[in-house]
C-alpha cells in the first residue's frame, strides 16, 4: 500500500549513540531499548504506556470475516488486512508514514514453532531478546515482542478470545516489524496472542512492514533461484516430468513473494538531547532498569 503522508508518524523508533532505541508514541516513550556490542541481541524495558491504534474488535466482525473465508485461508488475511489498513489509515497515533508498506501473513517464516510456548509463560516488562541462537538462556528465544504486558489468560476480555479460539474465528494479532529489534512488535492484539496460546494453539499473524521497492536489489536476489529453478526443470524428463516441473513452479513462486515481501529497514528519527538525553528519559520512564549492553 502507498502512503503519502504524514513524514514522520506519532508511533515512531527514535535512536541516539551507542545503539539506544526508543519506541515513542506522541511524546509518550513506550518501549526502551539497548542493542548488545555484541549483535547478539538487545535489553528492553517497556514503560507500560502503549495504546493500540486500532478501534476494538467485536466478536461480530470477527465471525462476519470467518464466514466470508476460512480462517487462515488467503481470502481471509487479505480481508483483515483490508481492515487493518483502514484503522492504520485512520488512526491518530499510528506507525503509517510517506512511503510503500506490506501487510502480510509471515511468509518468511519468522516465527519458530518452539518459540510460541515460552511467550505467555516468559514476558517480562524488563528483559532481553537473543538473535541468531547464540547459546543465551532459552527463554529468551521469542519472537514476538509485545508493547504491554499480556493479560492473564482467565481475564475475562482473553476468556472471550478464547471462545473465539475455539470456535475457530479468532482475528488475526497485527504486528509490526522493527529492523532496530530484529522482531516484530503486537501493534493490536495482545490478548488474542494469550487466547491462542492458553488454548495450546498460536495466533495467526499479519506483519506489517516497509516495502523494499529497489528494484534492482529485486533482481539480484531474484536471479540465483530463477537460475536453480531453470536448471532443474531442464533435467526433468519422463511421465513424471510435469508434476514435478508444478512443483518446482509453486517453490520458485514462493521464493519469489518472499523476496518482493521482504522487510525493509525501519525508520528511526534522532531522539532530541542524544545519548544524555536517552539515559535521563529512560531513568525517568523505567527507574532502575540499567541494560547491560555487553551481555
Amino acid at each position: 500500500m502507498r502512503v503519502e503522508g504524514p513524514v514522520k508518524p506519532e508511533l515512531r523508533m527514535e535512536c541516539a549513540d551507542g545503539r539506544r532505541l526508543v519506541l515513542m508514541q506522541g511524546a509518550t516513550p513506550v518501549l526502551f531499548a539497548r542493542q548488545r556490542s555484541t549483535h547478539r541481541g538487545l535489553h528492553y524495558a517497556r514503560t507500560g504506556r502503549y495504546a493500540s491504534p486500532f478501534a476494538p474488535l467485536r466478536a461480530e466482525r470477527a465471525r462476519a470475516v470467518a464466514e466470508f473465508a476460512a480462517p487462515g485461508s488467503a481470502e481471509w488475511s487479505e480481508r483483515w488486512a483490508a481492515h487493518a489498513e483502514a484503522q492504520l489509515r485512520g488512526a491518530a497515533e499510528g506507525p503509517l508514514h510517506t512511503g510503500d508498506w506490506l501487510l502480510l501473513p509471515d511468509v518468511h517464516r519468522w516465527f519458530n514453532a518452539v518459540n510460541w510456548p515460552k511467550l505467555l509463560a516468559h514476558d517480562p516488562d524488563r528483559g532481553h531478546l537473543t538473535w541468531f541462537g547464540y547459546g543465551d538462556p532459552v527463554e529468551d528465544a521469542r519472537d514476538l515482542l509485545p508493547l504491554r504486558a499480556l493479560s492473564d489468560p482467565e481475564a475475562p476480555r482473553v476468556k472471550a478470545y478464547r471462545r473465539q479460539y475455539r470456535e475457530g474465528v479468532l482475528p488475526p494479532v497485527f504486528a509490526w516489524w522493527l529492523s532496530g529489534l530484529h522482531s516484530p512488535v503486537v501493534l493490536d492484539g495482545h490478548d488474542r496472542v494469550t487466547a491462542a496460546l492458553a488454548e495450546g494453539g498460536r495466533p495467526e499473524v499479519l506483519i506489517l512492514s516497509r516495502a523494499v521497492v529497489d528494484a534492482r536489489w529485486v533482481a539480484i536476489l531474484s536471479a540465483r533461484p530463477v537460475e536453480e529453478y531453470e536448471k532443474r526443470v531442464a533435467a526433468l524428463e519422463g511421465p513424471l516430468a510435469a508434476a514435478r516441473i508444478a512443483h518446482q513452479s509453486r517453490s520458485l513462486a514462493d521464493d519469489l513473494t518472499a523476496i518482493i515481501s521482504g522487510y525493509d529497514r525501519t525508520l528511526a528519527w534522532p531522539f532530541p538531547g542524544g545519548a544524555a538525553a536517552w539515559d535521563a528519559a529512560a531513568a525517568t520512564h523505567v527507574p532502575g532498569w540499567s541494560p547491560d549492553a555487553d551481555r
